[in-house]
């Protein structure tokens, strides 16, 4: 199979699709790796890198596009990407449809077939291809909440870890999935008082067992959320509901119940986030300020660690990968039952349900397909 990776153009965005050593497990199984020259230049991968993979390297965008049956990226394909799609082509990467319609919209106007990192499942009902840019996102989190509180970038001045004699900040983390468990983990590892808030009992059980019960398990609910409001320093929005619009748990009207200076950093962004203050932000501006209260939105966090970022998300993505490439998407996905709600869009049609909701679409059963 023709096989293409293209430099990400995203703003700020350093991760490629595929390390060299992905390329060349690809190319050993006889499929053909083209590789945009310097894609890899921003996560550390050497066109020569490459090169020595058995990848070929392609200067002409166009033609690089133009050739390939299957396409791997990293974030959703921006428009003039979506101008290069065309009908069966099969591009696989990161898209969170349910918060861009105009995005949903092109894909389906290109006819292509497009599956999704972040809805590919596994036996235990996780998201195998987004956890490894969840735990990134997690604990990169942390690092810039806590960076935003400094008082150069309009934050309240605090130290999460306090000093002896002063007591430490209060961060809390709403929702307890892999975001929430990384975040936690790295505000623990600083010393800040912290506090998880989950629906699931299960859930708050594990953390409680797994870190001794020396961070705050709570149920969430609104009363909850609105002492955390009042009282921490620093939030995390950690929500996911899979495929699907994040749903908005911090108002406007909540945020004059905060302390000023306080920070949100809202992880969830890609899914609309979970603030409804929040609007996604760049590397190369990453803050705002909304009532006193600093927001963190970068949509594409994990792109700023982008060498540990794209070796992870290699790991995790190369199987599928190869399973497209040795049997092209409709036998893939009719082989693997966890691979099968990855398809978001195929020729024209939406199959993936939460998005068709998200915009009054009509939707496809995916297995209807294969």
């Amino acid at each position: 199979m023709k096989i293409a990776v293209p430099k990400e153009i995203k703003n700020h965005e350093y991760r490629v699709a595929l390390t060299p050593t992905g390329a060349r497990e690809l190319a050993t199984r006889g499929h053909s790796v083209a590789v945009q020259v310097g894609a890899g230049e921003g996560a550390g991968f050497a066109d020569t890198d490459y090169e020595a993979a058995g990848a070929r390297l392609e200067a002409d965008v166009d033609t690089l596009w133009g050739e390939a049956e299957l396409i791997l990226k990293v974030k959703e394909p921006q428009p003039e990407e979506v101008a290069r799609l065309s009908r069966g082509q099969t591009l696989f990467t990161y898209l969170h449809l349910a918060a861009e319609e105009k995005l949903t919209r092109g894909l389906m106007e290109s006819g292509a077939t497009c599956i999704a990192y972040e809805t590919v499942t596994d036996r235990q009902g996780g998201l195998p291809l987004l956890a490894p840019m969840s735990t990134v996102a997690g604990r990169m989190a942390i690092q810039a909440g806590a960076h935003s509180l400094e008082k150069a970038q309009g934050g309240s001045g605090v130290l999460l870890p306090g000093v002896p004699g002063v007591a430490p900040g209060r961060v809390t983390v709403i929702g307890g999935g892999v975001v929430g468990e990384n975040a936690a983990r790295m505000a623990l590892g600083l010393g800040a008082e912290v506090s998880v808030l989950d629906k699931s009992i299960a859930r708050l059980e594990v953390l409680d067992d797994r870190y001794q019960g020396r961070m705050k398990t709570i149920f969430s609910t609104a009363d909850a959320i609105d002492e955390a409001v009042r009282e921490s320093d620093l939030i995390v929005g950690a929500v996911l509901i899979p495929g699907a619009a994040a749903p908005k748990l911090i108002t406007r009207a909540m945020l004059a119940d905060m302390k000023p200076g306080s920070v949100l950093v809202d992880v969830a962004i890609d899914q609309g986030g979970c603030f409804e203050t929040s609007k996604p932000t760049t590397h190369a501006e990453p803050t705002y300020v909304v009532d006193g209260i600093v927001h963190y939105c970068v949509a594409n966090m994990p792109g700023a660690v982008a060498r540990t970022s794209t070796q992870a998300l290699t790991n995790a993505t190369l199987p599928f990968a190869i399973a497209l490439a040795d049997k092209g998407w409709k036998r893939a996905l009719a082989d693997d039952a966890h691979f099968l709600p990855g398809l978001n869009v195929h020729d024209g049609q939406i199959t993936y349900r939460a998005v068709a909701e998200a915009f009054d679409l009509e939707s496809v059963d995916p297995a209807r397909l294969v």
